[in-house]
């Protein structure tokens, strides 16, 4: 399997994934040109994404839905409410061919299974994704409000990560944020911390082959600083990448599991 975060960040989130079978875009918060420049950059094209699917409706995730939709003409996956609320944040125009699911069910797309995770972020049906592609198992997970026990349980299913890492607590500490928003990113409907997702992926088993910490605050975080704490709690064995926040990450490939025999060819 192989991962390719095209942006992350506040000013907009997209993240592609070849399972082997089926390759797959995760939100839509950046242009159709940007999609297809970074994905030629890494040697990709964007007529090989075969569905869309959105996380929740904040417009970092969602803000260029309609024209990828149109301009791919893939599915779009998303959650009835999700999308009456994308509808009204943002002028989306017409879509086609949506496919609804809700928090907590698994998408099948030909052989590849995406668990959903509701999560408890101030979004309308926020949902996490664990995609599984029958030889190992990936977790994309942003904007989760808070940790939870579902996350601390499938963690250790997985054989990579990419998890929001979203902000320093000093740093928010001593940010010119109002008291409101202050307490918005560390409540239980806003952010995990450096040191929430460092916890998070400790919990991880042995087979875990890396980490992408993604979501970074542009004010309240640094690149150097997360990884600081993530060393700090994880050590130094596993690889750990950060996300960009305006451009795209180099491409990560997950080997298949130890305990499952390779049944595909997957070439980046």
């Amino acid at each position: 399997m192989d991962v390719l975060c095209l942006q992350s960040g506040s000013s907009g989130n997209c993240v592609f994934v070849d399972t082997g079978t089926e390759c797959l875009l995760f939100d839509a918060g950046i242009s159709y040109r940007k999609v297809q420049t970074r994905l030629n950059e890494a040697g990709r094209d964007a007529s090989e994404i075969d569905a869309i699917i959105i996380s929740h409706d904040h417009r970092d995730h969602i803000g260029c839905l309609g024209v990828l939709n149109r301009k791919l003409n893939v599915p779009i996956h998303i959650s009835r409410r999700t999308l009456a609320s994308t509808e009204r944040r943002v002028k989306l125009g017409p879509v086609q061919c949506v496919q609804h699911f809700s928090p907590g069910e698994t998408i099948s797309l030909g052989e590849t299974q995406i668990e959903t995770i509701p999560t408890p972020h101030d979004g309308v049906d926020g949902s996490a994704f664990t995609i599984d592609n029958g030889c190992s198992r990936f977790g994309l997970w942003t904007d989760l409000g808070c940790v939870f026990d579902d996350l601390l349980a499938s963690v250790k299913t997985l054989d990579a990560l990419l998890i929001e890492s979203n902000y320093d607590e000093t740093m928010l500490a001593e940010s010119p944020y109002p008291d409101f928003l202050r307490d918005r990113i560390s409540g239980p409907g806003g952010h995990i911390s450096n040191r929430e997702a460092a916890e998070v992926i400790s919990h991880a088993s042995e087979h875990l082959q890396w980490a992408c910490l993604a979501h970074l605050s542009d004010e309240n975080n640094d690149p150097a600083v997360a990884m600081q704490t993530h060393r700090k709690c994880l050590g130094n064995k596993l690889h750990l990448v950060c996300a960009h926040r305006q451009l795209a990450t180099d491409p990560l490939r997950i080997q298949p599991s130890k305990n499952i025999r390779l049944t595909q060819t997957m070439f980046f």
